[in-house]
């Protein structure tokens, strides 16, 4: 019998009752959570594949309407492959530590990720201290007083941000180039060796993808800024949107709290009541490598991309009421940017920018 047939769900645990340790809800999940090379690799190849006929149906095609979905579908699938190395950086993706390795600086290459950086801000920081204001630097949202005392284009960018228009730009300013792309020792406290290869490396990547592109329009005699604009610059913007937008949804809920003092977060059970489950019609969370599934993820990183739906059933039957579950609507989409401007960690609950609460106040342990 293989682990995922021999799982055997645990019993509810009523709401009310205490949290068991995280490790024993780990433990209820570690039955189906097997790692499998060849679907693993199967999965890769297979998005490599579809990325690399839509950067060709870019080249091959002549209406520019054409190009410009070839472009940005090409995005959509920049996300599917940097979410095969996201899984990869947390060693979920196959049995393998090397094999991981590899094939996470494989799957980030179209998204230019440094894939150090990103295992430091992302495996050590954000889940090590997730939604620990201060630690977290994900979305973390200021104070009234924080943002009163910005400077006022600094103050504009965070309505940007806070828009639910600016997914796009604050992932490509505030994560991709001030953290990930050969970032100063002020964003990561230390410099290793290693970060500044891997932006060397990720750089070298554009400069091949974009000189291809260059030489094919050469090739075809077409423009070849069109065929960087829709082959290269297109899908970049489209999948900084992508992931600005599915890391916002994530950690940004008026039910979600934030936390400003330590002990208080680690009593709150933050890998639980940090994080959203967001549910989309259409299989659209499947199309995204099941990532929506992203308390199970938190529970336990070790958990692969193709195990994550069951994990997160297994959770919520467990659990029921302490998940938070939220069905896609651009409705609340926008309603949740225009009620999640700014946090009190005082009277523990979301704000306006003129500081006025937005959302229900909440306990200081959940």
């Amino acid at each position: 019998m293989s682990q995922s047939s021999a799982a055997v769900s645990p019993e509810p645990i009523p709401l009310g009752q205490p949290l068991p340790h995280r490790k024993v809800i780990r433990s209820w999940l570690t039955p189906i959570s097997e790692r499998r090379t060849a679907i693993a690799v199967l999965l890769l190849v297979l998005d490599l594949a579809v990325f690399s006929g839509l950067i060709v149906g870019v080249v091959l095609f002549d209406a520019w309407w054409a190009k410009l979905l070839c472009g940005l579908a090409a995005g959509f699938v920049i996300g599917r492959l940097f979410i095969i190395g996201h899984d990869a950086c947390h060693q979920s993706y196959t049995p393998h530590r090397g094999l991981n390795r590899v094939l996470g600086r494989i799957a980030m290459i179209p998204s230019l990720t440094p894939y150090s950086l990103w295992e430091v801000g992302h495996n050590v920081v954000h889940h090590g201290y997730t939604n620990l204001k201060g630690v977290d630097f994900v979305w973390a949202p200021l104070t009234k007083e924080e943002f009163e005392a910005l400077p006022p284009r600094r103050r504009l960018m965070e309505r940007i941000y806070r828009s639910g228009w600016g997914p796009a730009l604050y992932y490509l300013v505030e994560m991709w180039w001030n953290r990930m792309y050969f970032p100063r020792k002020s964003y990561m406290g230390t410099r290793r060796a290693e970060f500044t290869w891997d932006g060397v490396f990720v750089t070298a990547m554009a400069a091949l993808w974009i000189a291809s592109l260059i030489g094919a329009a050469y090739a075809t005699e077409q423009s070849a800024w069109a065929l960087v604009g829709f082959g290269f610059v297109v899908p970049f913007l489209f999948w900084n949107a992508m992931i600005g937008f599915v890391v916002y949804v994530h950690h940004t809920h008026t039910s979600v709290q934030w936390h400003d003092d330590k002990h208080a977060w680690a009593k709150a059970a933050p890998f639980v009541s940090t994080t959203v489950h967001m549910t989309f019609p259409m299989k659209m969370g499947a199309m995204m490598h099941h990532i929506m599934e992203h308390t199970a993820h938190h529970v336990d990183m070790s958990i692969p991309l193709y195990k994550l739906k069951n994990a997160q059933k297994m959770l919520e039957d467990t659990l029921p009421g302490r998940i938070i579950i939220q069905h896609f609507s651009w409705r609340w989409y926008f309603e949740t940017a225009r009620k999640c401007k700014l946090y009190d960690f005082t009277r523990r609950c979301w704000t306006d920018f003129q500081g006025q609460p937005t959302s229900d106040f909440k306990p200081a342990v959940a």
